[in-house]
């Protein structure tokens, strides 16, 4: 059974169906329970329907949850795998930065000329009912001044000259007009069959609107002045009916007329639903209007009252249907108040109509501004075209360029820096696939070099060991002498020098020496000068105080010493050998600082020659310190140099210090570590062990250099006579 589990694991997870991540197991786990829930909802539905009804609503919600999380993980899916191609990333990006935008710009064109159209065929019938109101307010003002003549001269009020208006003008059969003087109604209101108007109280001046009167709309003009003592009223009216609106819809389309409704009752949800769902299915719209004096919102019902006109077949594909509302503003003809919203028309045609009547005064000039729009179109596809084209061949060529750039990456993974990406254009990509093609050669080289950095290395490695056997390992002291050297490099080997050697059972031999540069230059002169010292020294060569005769056999570069018998050797001639020899088989530029000295343990004398090193110090046991200063310049620089010997006696408790350059001038901010620091650290610790001394002072200069390189070997060598 496991073993089958782990087969299916196995094989849902080499699919990528497994869930592996927290959302996914969330996911499995709300889609497991809403599926448990669900056979337990059945089940229990077998014994009793309403046992397993309240189970209905977790499982809705724990399927909609589940459901959710299954899309968002889908969502990651697939961008994860559609998206991870650079082709595809592009495309996805061409769509949100060019097709989209296009679209949006296109459908906000296609809503904004929508909404233009619709604007203009409202215009179209708002023009045509504000013409109509125009001539009712000519006719108005036209009877109005016929009366006020006749009540001036003191004739009859009716105005007569209009009597015969029904018969010539049809528009008057429809037309009723009175007219009140002060209180009184003129004649002219039965002679037009007007006893219908009412005389308005709140008209001062000329009044023209549709109005409201007994749930009937009407187009009325209302003028009122002053006569004589009393007020002259006329009113020309004209009903707002199908008639009316079917002129204007003749040539237009479809026109609807929505009539205000009695409010909605608000009193409970319930009632307010079902009145809202009794208008829809009558057709009408309910409008919002406001609060009433409790706080609730006012909403009245416009239900249509008629349809008038009927709309013309499309001429084109797209020739499609246009339709707009626009309120109609109602004035209450008892009270003079405007409704909030009496009517509203509705208007549907289509956009040749409108073509026609925008352009019906142009007449050929249409065609023309037709084809030039056609023209403009044509252009705009073009150019589309051809930034759909321009897009493609570019994206194809990053796509290419990146390809090429996955594949070298791939090479370079297997350690083949050979590989060149080919160049075929001029731009950016071509630039970095130069500057790869540059890389991958830089990091050949690079290879190259680091196996030749690690063969030299090796060998660095090999020449620091054997400069190790160099310096003395075993040192053997005399009874009256305690002596201790270290040395540093700055590098991987050194060019500082010290030696110990032991010429006879009471007398030893110091050496101290800096070659001049560092690395492995400076190591190889070091050993000759190690091997020079050790050969001028050993106790086989006869021993002399100082050199009979010393000098150089002409054009043969070989020295010539003779040693008189019994005499002992001595540390100026055998500077002077070693300036000679190093003078001859060294560039003009390479030369030494050295110090030797040779102890006698009987006499607790000490005889040295300095040849320009940093002079040695003796720090006496109160503290008192004397140099060594005595000898000539570095070695190896000129020829036939002379070399002067100094002797001091070294008394029991003194310490004799010899250092390089690489103690004493390691900087920091604030200045060089100094001579005067290392005495005064050998000074104060000079009653502990030699090496204990020389750890002090090589810790305290490696406080004072920090985190910056050492900048040179630092050498070391004390001793203190017992």
């Amino acid at each position: 059974m496991r073993r089958s589990y782990l087969e299916l694991r196995r094989q849902l997870m080499k699919a990528g169906l497994w869930p592996e991540g927290r959302m996914a197991r969330l996911a499995c786990y709300l889609a497991g329970m809403a599926v448990v829930l669900f056979a337990l909802q059945e089940l229990l539905g077998l014994f009793a329907a309403s046992w397993g009804e309240h189970l209905g609503g977790w499982i809705e919600f724990l399927a909609f949850l589940s459901a959710f999380l299954f899309f968002i993980l889908a969502f990651r899916t697939l961008r994860r795998r559609v998206l991870w191609r650079l082709r595809n990333r592009l495309i996805v990006t061409y769509v949100f930065i060019g097709v989209i935008p296009a679209v949006l710009l296109v459908a906000m064109a296609l809503i904004t000329l929508y909404g233009l159209a619709g604007q203009f065929a409202v215009f179209v019938v708002s023009s045509e009912i504000h013409s109509q109101l125009r001539s009712l307010e000519s006719a108005n003002a036209a009877v109005s001044n016929e009366l006020a003549a006749r009540l001036e001269r003191g004739q009859n009020p009716a105005a007569e000259s209009l009597a015969g208006l029904r018969k010539r003008d049809p528009a008057w059969s429809r037309r009723q007009v009175c007219a009140w003087y002060g209180e009184k109604s003129l004649p002219l209101c039965n002679e037009f069959h007007g006893s219908s108007l009412t005389r308005p109280g709140f008209v001062k001046g000329t009044f023209r609107d549709i109005v409201r009167e007994r749930d009937e709309l009407h187009l009325r003009v209302c003028s009122s002045f002053q006569l004589g003592a009393d007020n002259l009223i006329v009113v020309t009216s004209e009903p707002f009916d199908r008639q009316l609106i079917g002129n204007i819809a003749a040539d237009l389309g479809e026109i609807t007329l929505y009539a205000s409704g009695p409010m909605l009752d608000q009193t409970t949800p319930t009632k307010a639903e079902e009145n809202r769902a009794a208008v829809q299915n009558k057709g009408g719209i309910i409008v919002s209007s406001g609060k009433d004096s409790t706080g609730q919102p006012n909403r009245q019902a416009l239900r249509p009252s008629f349809t008038v006109g009927s709309l013309p077949e499309a001429s084109s594909t797209f020739d499609r249907e246009i339709t707009f509302a626009t309120p109609i503003s109602v004035v209450d003809w008892k009270t003079g108040n405007p409704e909030r919203i009496g009517a509203m028309l509705q208007v549907t045609t289509r956009p040749s109509v409108l073509y026609g009547h925008l352009f019906s005064a142009l007449g050929q000039f249409v065609e023309g501004v037709a084809y030039i729009l056609l023209a403009v179109g044509i252009f705009f596809a073009v150019i589309e075209l051809i930034a759909l084209i321009i897009g493609m061949r570019m994206t194809r060529t990053v796509t290419a360029a990146v390809a090429q750039l996955h594949d070298a990456t791939k090479h370079v993974d297997r350690g083949d820096f050979s590989h060149r990406i080919p160049v075929t254009s001029s731009d950016q990509l071509a630039e970095l696939a130069i500057s790869f093609n540059s890389m991958t050669a830089s990091i050949e080289k690079l290879i190259l070099e680091q196996k030749e950095k690690q063969r030299l290395e090796n060998e660095l490695s090999i020449a620091q060991e054997v400069q190790a056997q160099l310096f003395p390992r075993q040192v053997s002291e005399l009874e009256s002498l305690e002596v201790h050297g270290f040395c540093r490099p700055a590098r991987t080997v050194s060019g500082d020098y010290y030696d110990f050697l032991t010429a006879s059972s009471h007398k030893l031999i110091l050496a101290v020496g800096d070659i001049s540069g560092k690395g492995i230059s400076a190591a190889l002169l070091m050993a000759t000068i190690h091997s020079a010292v050790r050969a001028y020294s050993v106790e086989s060569l006869p021993q002399m105080r100082e050199p009979v005769a010393v000098g150089a056999v002409a054009g043969s570069g070989r020295v010539m010493a003779t040693w008189p018998e019994g005499i002992e050797v001595s540390p100026g001639a055998l500077l002077g050998l070693l300036n000679h020899q190093l003078y001859e088989s060294t560039p003009p530029e390479k030369y030494a600082t050295l110090f030797l000295g040779i102890y006698d343990g009987r006499s607790h004398h000490l005889t040295y020659s300095n040849g320009g090193h940093l002079p040695p110090i003796l720090i006496g046991k109160d503290g008192a310190i004397r140099r060594l200063e005595t000898g000539g310049t570095v070695v190896g620089l000129f020829d036939n140099m002379t070399y002067e010997e100094g002797a001091v006696e070294m008394y029991p408790g003194e310490i004799f210090l010899a250092y390089s350059d690489g103690v004493t001038e390691p900087e920091n901010d604030f200045g060089e570590f100094g001579e005067q620091r290392l005495i005064d650290l050998v000074r104060e610790n000079r009653d502990l062990p030699l090496p204990q001394i020389s750890q002090i002072v090589t810790m305290a200069v490696d406080d004072w250099i920090g985190d910056n390189e050492q900048p040179d070997d630092v050498t070391l060598v004390l001793a203190r006579a017992r």
